[in-house]
């Protein structure tokens, strides 16, 4: 998965970069996702970083890229706590530049986020497992989902929705895990031109949206009984 690569297109809002403020110093464009997570984690501090750091350290990568990265805590067995705030909040801002074609502003109190060494290891570890192995099966196709401006602002929507359902604070099972996984598949759909992709994120985002809903209806009827078994 070269996050690199040049993207055809009249208009084409997914190689946008990151904001020249963060001053991006590790390009490495030309590399696998996968290898620059290897190297990232081969170097990470003791003290841990911030997300701007951790940002600079990813390199001047795609907006595509920051959002499949930032996904990886969710899609594993691993934990970063406060986690899903700040990187929801990225992912939908990172949406709304891909909807609009221009690079997103990023809260400076967000990208001071603090992340532990201990927990940027584990996730970069097995992100950098994870996305080889989705590097192996992932090429163009099913273009109709990938190319042209209103399919890519409807992409770039459902990303800043997916971003937006990551940031609720339940906590039950799958209510980080599903809109993650939205994220993943749309980001990196688009990315690599891969309908397939896109369309897994379609499905993702149903469910998540249909899980929301249920979790809604289910509590809001538990709370009913409750007030009826009390006579209120």
């Amino acid at each position: 998965m070269n996050a690199g690569a040049p993207l055809t297109g009249a208009w084409d809002p997914l190689a946008f970069r990151m904001p020249c403020s963060m001053s991006l110093t590790a390009p490495q464009v030309d590399k696998r996702f996968s290898e620059v997570l290897w190297e990232i984690t081969r170097a990470i501090p003791a003290e841990g970083l911030t997300l701007r750091e951790l940002l600079e350290r990813l390199g001047e990568r795609s907006l595509l890229v920051l959002c499949m990265f930032l996904t990886i805590p969710f899609l594993l067995p691993i934990s970063i706590p406060g986690s899903s705030v700040p990187f929801g909040l990225i992912i939908a801002l990172n949406g709304v530049g891909v909807f609009s074609g221009r690079p997103p502003w990023l809260p400076d109190r967000v990208v001071k986020h603090h992340l532990r060494a201990n927990h940027l290891v584990a996730m970069l570890e097995k992100g950098t497992r994870l996305f080889a192995r989705m590097e192996k099966v992932t090429h163009p196709r099913l273009f109709a989902l990938t190319h042209g401006a209103t399919i890519a602002r409807l992409n770039g929507m459902l990303i800043i929705l997916s971003g937006l359902l990551l940031m609720s604070p339940l906590p039950l099972p799958l209510s980080n895990t599903l809109p993650a996984y939205a994220s993943l598949f749309l980001a990196a759909g688009n990315l690599e031109r891969d309908g397939y992709l896109v369309a897994a994120g379609y499905v993702m985002v149903f469910l998540t949206l249909a899980y929301f809903t249920l979790v809604g209806v289910l509590g809001l009827a538990g709370a009913r009984a409750l007030l009826t078994y009390m006579g209120m």
